[in-house]
């Protein structure tokens, strides 16, 4: 990953984006060390990427997740069927912004994206 990080330009705009997935939240640590090492700017997929250093996460509120997951082993525990029951897609997202690491990316962060986190970390 410090490879494909590295060959990143950092002079033309790009980024990196990473996908939700066990992989890349197994190596949290790794990508957003590798990113701010290289100074790309970088978005994730949950708000423990921002909170270890990462710039932006955007994603699925992992608490409202978890509830209603709740909600389902409830509904199984009194006899559905798990097969019978819909499929739900998230429909609370987080936005994370960390200004200490947009600071050191030298970006400036405009004030309404600012006003739209749910979480801004200083």
């Amino acid at each position: 990953m410090e490879r494909v990080i590295a060959t990143l330009p950092t002079n033309s705009g790009c980024g990196l984006v990473v996908i939700p997935s066990v992989f890349m939240s197994g190596h949290r640590d790794l990508i957003v060390a590798a990113a701010a090492r290289h100074a790309v700017p970088a978005i994730y997929p949950f708000r423990f990427f921002a909170t270890a250093g990462g710039l932006i996460a955007y994603g699925a509120d992992g608490v409202d997740l978890h509830s209603r997951a709740a909600s389902y082993v409830d509904r199984i525990l009194k006899g559905a069927k798990p097969a019978e029951l819909p499929v739900q897609q998230p429909t609370k997202y987080e936005l994370v912004i960390n200004l200490k690491t947009a600071k050191a990316l030298g970006l400036d962060v405009p004030p309404t994206l600012i006003a739209a986190a749910d979480e801004v970390i200083e």
